[in-house]
């Protein structure tokens, strides 16, 4: 995982903003974070990171004051975290972006452009590497070729905690997960 966060740190994705380039902190985040799930069976896939989740936190649906208690919250990450909290499957689910560095600026997000997602692609390969994949929105689902569970932002909340709770309740018990959230 150390090579891994290297990469990304020395990667140019589009005209993304690169947190990890500057940020020893947010590198040692992340790389603490991947060895901390690196055995995660599930990863839930994002569009990029939030000007007010990873780019400050460094960890993908974080925000930093889910980290430390202070700095910005963010909606998103505040819901995907009690979601899998309450389903008992936090420890199980490794969070990720299809885009891991921020497009947009340090008070907005947009959406990624094809050339950011395709540079971005190595990095979701190797994370997504053998396991479960939940797409988090359209555009990861479009990348990943799996069905998705709605964003929770703008008003959607309830269905995202639908889908996850949907998806799983209905792990097939051949991949071993059951095992994972009981």
């Amino acid at each position: 995982m150390e090579r891994l966060v290297e990469r990304l740190a020395a990667a140019s994705i589009g005209v993304t903003f690169n947190q990890y380039a500057g940020s020893e902190l947010l590198r040692e985040r992340l790389h603490a974070y991947l060895e901390e799930r690196a055995a995660a069976p599930v990863v839930l896939v994002g569009e990029a990171a939030g000007y007010r989740g990873a780019r400050v936190s460094g960890i993908p649906f974080t925000s930093e004051r889910q980290l430390t208690g202070t700095g910005p919250a963010e909606a998103s990450s505040t819901v995907v975290h009690r979601v899998l909290a309450e389903l008992g499957v936090e420890e199980a689910v490794l969070l990720w972006n299809v885009v891991p560095t921020h497009p947009g600026t340090a008070a907005s997000n947009r959406r990624p452009t094809r050339a950011e997602v395709a540079s971005a692609r190595p990095f979701l390969r190797e994370i997504a590497r053998g396991r479960e994949v939940v797409a988090v929105g359209r555009l990861a689902a479009e990348e990943l070729g799996v069905p998705y569970v709605r964003h929770p932002s703008h008003g959607g909340a309830r269905e995202f905690a639908e889908g996850l709770r949907s998806y799983f309740a209905t792990i097939p018990p051949r991949r071993g997960l059951r095992a994972a959230f009981l």
